[in-house]
């Protein structure tokens, strides 16, 4: 296939589509680097939990370089976890329009390329998690188990955003495995807040395909909730920012941490303003903004870690 009509349908006209070797442009796409919007969105638990961790521990000199490798960790782990998604969704991806030119059900790649990049992302991914102790390392292995079973819930229940939030929340713990080598009840709590931030976004973005779901039994929250849609997101989006506020009132934060928790509260309320859920583009781009909405709650955290290991 030519580079132009291999390209995915929900994603066009990127970095991979104009600037990418003819031959690496199937594996971009596997491992979605060519819409890396998902990446943000795993990375920015990590992140909150790695400010968060440094500023209970009033130092923040050990910060940099774990945001630089998490960052790493998130676009590999990421790129591994679309990979296997959709090694496993290859068949259900062929009988949806949005997806069926994604490169497997599109024929670009073989099952065998497939499955031979995805351990090559695994092991970068391997060798940014053994930077750290061994307690951050069990626990990043112990994540493997979530993604691995997150591609078949859709099958079997109508919740399998809460799957995809316990995977994609995962970096609320990583912060503090990294930072004590232990996961206390903070961490615990943020992971909860980052959990219903996922399924609430997640049903946002769900809404593109639930048309085609339903045609071939396919099963999600966006089905499920339908029509109440708005009153379900308040409910999710409200605990995420309750949790979180928990979270950071047990850590004893200073104003820079509210006032980014309030920021991320409000953008999360716009969206349950502005979202149709007929509109399929508005919902790409609802879902998409949340990247910003972690975005201001991290800069919040981050200063409040600086504010206090400057005291």
């Amino acid at each position: 296939m030519s580079g132009t009509s291999a390209r995915v349908a929900d994603s066009t006209g990127n970095w991979v589509d104009t600037l990418a070797p003819q031959w690496a442009r199937p594996y971009l796409r596997l491992s979605r680097f060519d819409r890396p919007i998902g990446s943000w969105l795993l990375l920015m638990p990590c992140w909150w939990s790695a400010a968060l961790a440094a500023g209970i521990a009033h130092d923040v000199r050990g910060l940099p370089l774990t945001i630089v490798l998490f960052f790493i960790g998130a676009f590999a782990m990421r790129g591994a976890g679309c990979a296997w998604n959709d090694i496993t969704d290859r068949d259900l991806d062929a009988k949806v329009e949005r997806t069926r030119s994604r490169p497997l059900p599109a024929g670009q790649i073989t099952m065998t390329q497939a499955l031979t990049f995805l351990v090559a992302l695994a092991l970068v991914g391997l060798v940014v998690l053994l930077q750290f102790n061994r307690f951050a390392v069990a626990t990043g292995v112990a994540s493997l188990v979530v993604v691995a079973i997150y591609p078949f819930m859709k099958r079997v229940t109508w919740w399998p955003q809460v799957f995809l939030g316990l995977a994609f929340s995962w970096g609320a713990l990583m912060g503090f495995a990294v930072t004590f080598g232990r996961i206390d009840v903070t961490a615990l709590v943020l992971y909860a807040g980052s959990i219903a931030w996922v399924i609430g976004y997640d049903t946002i973005y769900a809404h593109q395909d639930a048309e085609d779901d339903a045609l071939i039994g396919v099963k999600s929250t966006a089905r499920l909730f339908g029509a109440h849609t708005h009153q379900a997101l308040v409910l999710f989006y409200g605990l995420a920012v309750m949790l979180i506020g928990v979270a950071l009132a047990s850590s004893d934060v200073r104003w820079p941490a509210w006032l980014g928790l309030m920021a991320f509260g409000v953008h999360l309320a716009s969206q349950i303003v502005r979202l149709k859920i007929d509109d399929p583009e508005l919902c790409k781009r609802l879902f998409y903004s949340n990247k910003y909405a972690g975005a201001l709650l991290f800069t919040g955290l981050l200063a409040d870690a600086a504010m206090r290991a400057a005291s």
